[in-house]
């Protein structure tokens, strides 16, 4: 995906524990996780049509009536 091989992987985990230590990595990665879970499921969320927002702009006969009601 990002071009990371097995070197870089074992580099990154080396330095999670070294920040993180070996009792909270587990709790980084699942928080981690849920993060992506959640940004993919509202991407798909924002991909579906939204019927409130579907016409948003005026049609021309909106717009006449519109006219109307400022003179």
């Amino acid at each position: 995906m990002f071009g990371l091989g097995v070197p870089e992987l074992l580099i990154i985990l080396v330095i999670g524990l070294v920040i993180f230590g070996p009792g909270k990595l587990p709790d980084v990665g699942k928080a981690l996780g849920k993060s992506i879970r959640e940004f993919k499921q509202a991407n798909k969320e924002a991909d579906k049509p939204n019927d409130a927002m579907a016409n948003v702009t005026p049609t021309p006969k909106e717009l006449a009536g519109k006219k109307d009601e400022n003179k």
